[in-house]
């Protein structure tokens, strides 16, 4: 399928460019002084490219900037080597600066930047009126190759109700604002590969939106992922779901910088470094809608506070549901007291979930308290790492109303010896593990804590 899909986005550009004609946005009397606002002479050149039937807007060298540019069918965007289009900062409005909405066959391609300047925007979380970098909204036959975006005021790349998407060797880097995700995937049939994300909030974020249309048919490779938020994550909206999710072969890493957030600012966070990431792989489903068909595989993370965090809550809506998953060959190294966790609510399970040949590295240090705390439900607050505190009652996995889990060959490395147990399973049923081993535990901790369980199957051979 994914390759029935890269062959006719690519046949259809390659249609475009090789019979069209190229319109230089400087023969439009576009002037790359870096103060003269472009927008119009850079639309009436893609206007003029679309109405005679495609081929390539070119951005030459030069930095050129621009209000909201609306790229249309038959258009590829071109950006030359030290191309720059910088997003106009003056209070003007606009929801991106480049805008594919509703168009066909399109492309942003080359070795230039776009660069939205977003320090210049009111410096909130949640502030209103901060454009996206590139967003493709309801269109078809999509590809984004090459170029570099830096520093959105908002999101940097979104996709919402598009299919046929390409994403190929891009590198983003966004530290300027709040909200600066990197890649945000809320349509089908995509495929992400060979990219560089740098980012301030999610890297890789797929959302569902629209409860009547599933985020669906999504492949994600061969990509380094670097957030002071979630690195890959799938939610927080989630109100028609996810189905038919593969991601694989992906280093994910801190941060190269964390200008908003501070995790490490209190001692009761247990995090040493400035620089951190919340989860490597988060998956939630806390708006209704389901998550199921999902394979994460292939996976190297470092500088994350949790490697893996799976939630179904009711933050909004009624309860959906989050089941068959399988997570494999994940190594990680991760930099605080909270443990990976797989957490539903009561009377709601988290179901068919597969671990497999995994090996974490955690500080450790935990305490007796730790491993006695009560731990709240939070039905219905957002989900995140912390979002039952600090600190959680086992070291390795918090496990809890959930069905159905395996555990194949797993291996938590302690640098410090810890009091808690090292797997938590509370409201667990049908579990089976294998090939479990697990660092130094203080005292006499359990090393493995079952409350109200049942069709458990541990192996003699951990």
């Amino acid at each position: 399928m994914v390759s029935r899909i890269l062959t006719t986005i690519l046949c259809a550009l390659c249609a475009v460019t090789a019979y069209g004609q190229t319109y230089n946005i400087v023969d439009y009397q576009a002037v790359a002084d870096g103060k003269k606002v472009n927008t119009t002479a850079i639309q009436k050149a893609v206007d003029d490219c679309t109405t005679h039937g495609g081929g390539t807007v070119l951005v030459p060298a030069g930095i050129f900037v621009t209000g909201m540019i609306v790229l249309k069918n038959n258009v590829n965007l071109h950006l030359n080597a030290g191309a720059v289009l910088q997003g106009v900062t003056d209070g003007s409005k606009y929801p991106s600066l480049i805008l594919i909405d509703h168009a066909e066959h399109v492309s942003v391609t080359g070795e230039g930047t776009l660069f939205g300047d977003g320090r210049k925007f009111v410096i909130k979380d949640e502030a209103p009126d901060r454009p996206y970098l590139l967003f493709a909204r309801n269109s078809k036959n999509v590809l984004i190759e090459n170029i570099t975006l830096k520093h959105p005021a908002s999101w940097t790349l979104r996709l919402y109700g598009s299919e046929h998407v390409i994403i190929k060797g891009i590198s983003i880097y966004s530290h300027a604002n709040f909200n600066n995700d990197g890649i945000d995937i809320d349509s089908k049939d995509v495929v992400i590969s060979g990219c560089i994300i740098d980012s301030g909030d999610d890297a890789i974020c797929l959302k569902s939106d629209d409860p009547k249309r599933l985020c669906e048919n999504i492949t994600i490779s061969n990509c380094i992922a670097a957030s002071n938020c979630n690195l890959i994550k799938m939610g927080t909206g989630s109100q028609g779901g996810f189905k038919n999710i593969s991601i694989s072969n992906c280093v994910l890493r801190k941060a190269a910088e964390s200008p908003l957030h501070h995790w490490n600012d209190k001692p009761e966070h247990f995090i040493p470094d400035s620089v951190s990431g919340i989860s490597g792989i988060a998956l939630e489903v806390v708006d209704g809608g389901t998550m199921e068909q999902v394979n994460i595989s292939n996976i190297s993370m470092t500088g994350v506070q949790t490697p893996i965090f799976m939630r179904l809550g009711s933050r909004k809506n009624p309860t959906g549901s989050l089941k068959n998953v399988i997570i494999s060959n994940i190594t990680a190294t991760a930099c605080s007291n909270l443990p990976c966790a797989i957490s539903a609510v009561p009377g709601f399970y988290i179901e068919n979930v597969i671990l497999r040949d995994i090996i974490i590295n955690y500080n450790g240090g935990g305490t007796l308290a730790d491993a006695q705390r009560k731990v709240p439900e939070k039905e219905h607050d957002y989900p995140e790492n912390r979002m039952f505190g600090w600190t959680l009652p086992a070291y390795g996995f918090y496990i809890r109303h959930a069905k159905n889990i395996t555990i194949d060959n797993m291996r938590f490395n302690l640098l410090h010896p810890d009091a808690r147990p090292a797997l938590w399973l509370e409201d667990v049923h049908h579990f089976k593990i294998t090939g479990l081993e697990a660092g130094q535990s203080a005292g006499n901790a359990e090393l493995i804590k079952r409350i109200n369980t049942s069709g458990i199957s541990i192996s003699e051979n951990y």
